[in-house]
């Protein structure tokens, strides 16, 4: 009966992706918040998790689940003097014959900082989406990390999968850093690069890194 009534919901969350595929044209994927009791147990992470999601593509049923450990002392790396580090860390697993097979990792740390520390997903960033329409979710993770004691601009990634295939945006983000007498504010950061896998592929996937960066350039006190 157990059984019966996973195999049911599971179906109905199938049926629910494809509908919303097909009204919407393919370019968001359903995405479901997966509670920590439903995680396979064959899953493995570090970190705390911040984002843990499952969604249905043409490669199968998919998890990808998105951590951060916070400012501790890690024994991965040598310290001088009071120092902290931070990592982060998103997995992408795809689950056949209800076993969870590892596809990609994305893993950045800050190590041995004296001063403040971030390593931290940019808060409603995470996303799936299928732009190019093939069936294929491309998954978009976004983080930000630095080691500093000034206001200073921050390191800021955009990290998207399609498949086993990479694509990046790397950069800075933008901070206030203050007002000239005349009223002329300042600002530093905010300049990126994209590398070689989003020149080269669909339009619509480097249009779309483009607008999730512009949309999370400023730093904000909350994240």
């Amino acid at each position: 009966m157990m059984r019966n009534k996973l195999t049911y919901k599971l179906f109905l969350f199938v049926l629910t992706a494809f509908i919303s595929l097909t009204v919407f044209g393919q370019a968001k994927i359903v995405t479901k918040k997966l509670e920590l009791t439903k995680i396979p147990k064959g899953i493995k992470y570090e970190g705390q998790i911040k984002t843990a999601v499952s969604w249905v593509d043409s490669l199968g049923y998919n998890i990808a689940i998105l951590t951060e450990t916070g400012i501790y002392e890690s024994k991965k790396f040598k310290h001088e003097n009071d120092s902290g580090d931070a990592e982060l860390f998103a997995y992408h697993f795809i689950v056949k014959n209800h076993s969870a097979v590892q596809t990609w990792k994305v893993y950045d740390f800050i190590s041995d900082c004296p001063v403040d520390i971030e390593a931290k997903f940019i808060r409603n960033s995470f996303q799936v989406t299928d732009l190019n329409k093939d069936g294929v979710g491309e998954i978009w993770v976004m983080y930000k990390t630095i080691c500093h004691g000034d206001v200073s601009p921050c390191d800021m990634k955009i990290i998207m999968y399609q498949g086993q295939q990479k694509f990046a945006i790397r950069g800075q983000n933008k901070v206030f850093q203050g007002t000239d007498d005349d009223g002329t504010k300042h600002y530093g950061g905010g300049d990126y690069k994209y590398d070689k896998t989003f020149a080269d592929g669909p339009k619509e996937f480097l249009e779309f890194a483009k607008k999730l960066w512009d949309n999370n350039i400023m730093q904000t006190l909350e994240e």
